[in-house]
C-alpha cells in the first residue's frame, strides 16, 4: 500500500446540543449553551495536526417528519443550534494553526455581508478561516429568509455561482501590498491599490471595495460538497477543498477523477482541489469491543428508528413517516428537490428495505470503519490507496470527549507513525497547509 500522506479534517455536525442522552455525553444536556466542548475538540484536533474543522449548519427547526417538530425537539436534533460564524471566533481564539471552516448558505447572506464576515475571521485567525458554501436542502430554511421555497437544484448552483463571483470580486478589491503602514509618511494604505468591485451579476450586485481590508490568504478558503454534475462543476471551479461521501474506495476514486477532470477543464491545477472523504469510524481498544459498540449503535437506531428517519426527512424534505419500512428502496418512487446525496443513498441501498438501510448505515455515512486503532488505520490506508483521495473528514453521530480522545489520541498517532498524516504544520495559512502535499 502507498505511504503517501493524506489530510485530515473534522466534520462537526453543527454547534448544537451534541450527543444528547447518549453514553459518555457528560453534562452536555445541562451545559448546551456553553461551547467549551467544541473548544476542547478544536484544541485536540490541533494537537493531532488536523488541517481543519468544518462546522456544518442549517438554519431551521425540523418539522418534516410527521409534519411535527416533536421528534426534532425531543431528541435535540440539530436544534437548538448556534451560529457557526460566532462559534468559529471562539475556536480561532483557542487555537493557533488549525483551520476553521464555517458553513454559510447563499440564500442566507448577501455576498458583501459574508465577504466582510469571512474576511474579518480570516484576519482574526491570521489566515486560517474558510467558508463552506451551501445552496440549501430544504424549503423550510429558505422560508426563514422570506422566500417561498427553494429553486430547482441546478438553478440554486447558478445563484451560488454568482454569489461566489461577487465575493471573489470583493476580496480582490485589495491588491497585495495595499497596506503599507508607513509611519514616516503617515500612510496606512495605498489608495491606488484598492479598487471597486463593481460586480453586477444575474442575482447579486455589489459596489465595493470591502471595507474590512485585505484577507491574509488573499481570499478565505472555500469548501463545497457538490455531488451532482452541476455541483461538481461548481466545486471544481471555486473550491479549495471538497467534501464527499462514498461507501467504497472505487466509487470514491471515480468521484475524485470527475472532480479533477472538471478542475482541469476550468483551467485550474487539479492538485489545488483537495477531496476529503467523509468517514464515521468506531475505534475500540480491541476489535471485539469496537464490534460490540457498532452492534449497540445499530440496535439503538432500530429501537429509536424515528430519529434516523427524521434526520433523513430534514435533509431530503421527504416525510419518511409515510414511507413503508419494509419495501425495497428501489421500488419506492421517492423524489426530492433537496440534497442530491439522497439519490446516492437510494442507489447504494436499492435492494434493501428502508428499515434495513437504516440499520446498515446506523454507524454513519461512508465506508464501514470498525476495529482497533491498528485495524481502523489499516482500513483508512487501504481506502486511500485505492481512492487516491486527498484525505478524510472524520465525523460521528454525536460528539463526546471520549470519541475525540479515541481519534485524536488513539487513531491519529498510529497514522502519524505510519507516515500517513502530518506531525507538524507546514505553514501558517490554511490554504498553504492544504496544498503542502
Amino acid at each position: 500500500m502507498t505511504a503517501s500522506p493524506f489530510h485530515l479534517g473534522w466534520f462537526c455536525n453543527g454547534t448544537s446540543v451534541p450527543a444528547w442522552a447518549q453514553p459518555f455525553s457528560g453534562s452536555i444536556g445541562d451545559d448546551w449553551q456553553d461551547a467549551q466542548i467544541f473548544v476542547d475538540l478544536a484544541r485536540a484536533m490541533e494537537r493531532a495536526k488536523f488541517d481543519y474543522v468544518l462546522i456544518e449548519d442549517n438554519t431551521f427547526v425540523g418539522d418534516r417528519y410527521g409534519d411535527s417538530m416533536e421528534v426534532y425537539l425531543k431528541y435535540a436534533m440539530q436544534a437548538p443550534r448556534q451560529d457557526p460564524m460566532i462559534v468559529a471566533t471562539l475556536l480561532a481564539q483557542a487555537t493557533e494553526r488549525l483551520g476553521i471552516v464555517a458553513t454559510a448558505g447563499t440564500f442566507a447572506y448577501h455576498p458583501y455581508l459574508l465577504a466582510r464576515m469571512a474576511g474579518t475571521l480570516d484576519q482574526l485567525s491570521k489566515g486560517r478561516f474558510g467558508v463552506n458554501v451551501v445552496t440549501g436542502t430544504s424549503d423550510r430554511a429558505l422560508q426563514n429568509y422570506g422566500h417561498d421555497g427553494m429553486d430547482e437544484h441546478d438553478s440554486r448552483y447558478d445563484v451560488a455561482e454568482d454569489f461566489v463571483r461577487a465575493m471573489t470580486a470583493l476580496f480582490d478589491t485589495w491588491e497585495p501590498g495595499a497596506v503599507v503602514a508607513d509611519r514616516r509618511t503617515a500612510t496606512f494604505a495605498d489608495h491606488t491599490k484598492v479598487r471597486y468591485a463593481d460586480h453586477r451579476g444575474s442575482h447579486f450586485s455589489t459596489r465595493g471595495p470591502l471595507n474590512s481590508g485585505p484577507s491574509p490568504q488573499g481570499r478565505p478558503v472555500i469548501s463545497q460538497a457538490g455531488g451532482s454534475p452541476r455541483g461538481i462543476a461548481f466545486a471544481a471551479q471555486h473550491a479549495d477543498t471538497i467534501v464527499a461521501i462514498h461507501s467504497s474506495p472505487e466509487k470514491a476514486r471515480d468521484y475524485r477523477e470527475r472532480v479533477r477532470d472538471a478542475a482541469a477543464a476550468a483551467g485550474r491545477d487539479p492538485d489545488d482541489v483537495k477531496v476529503l472523504f467523509g468517514v464515521w469510524p468506531i475505534v475500540g481498544s480491541s476489535e471485539a469491543e469496537a464490534r460490540q459498540r457498532a452492534d449497540e449503535r445499530v440496535q439503538l437506531a432500530m429501537d429509536n428508528i424515528d430519529i434516523p428517519l427524521a434526520t433523513m426527512s430534514k435533509s431530503t424534505d421527504i416525510d419518511f413517516s409515510t414511507v413503508p419500512l419494509d419495501t425495497p428502496l428501489g421500488e419506492l418512487d421517492l423524489a426530492t428537490n433537496g440534497t442530491q446525496n439522497f439519490a446516492l443513498y437510494r442507489d447504494r441501498n436499492a435492494t434493501l428495505t428502508l428499515r434495513q438501510a437504516v440499520a446498515k448505515e446506523a454507524g454513519g455515512a461512508g465506508p464501514s470503519l470498525v476495529g482497533s486503532v491498528e485495524q481502523v488505520a489499516d482500513q483508512l490506508e487501504a481506502f486511500a490507496d485505492v481512492s487516491g483521495g486527498d484525505g478524510f473528514l472524520i465525523g460521528t453521530n454525536g460528539v463526546t470527549r471520549r470519541f475525540i480522545a479515541e481519534v485524536c489520541d488513539g487513531l491519529v498517532p498510529e497514522l502519524q507513525a505510519r507516515g500517513l498524516t502530518r506531525t507538524e504544520y507546514d505553514h501558517e495559512h490554511l490554504r498553504d497547509n492544504l496544498r503542502a502535499f
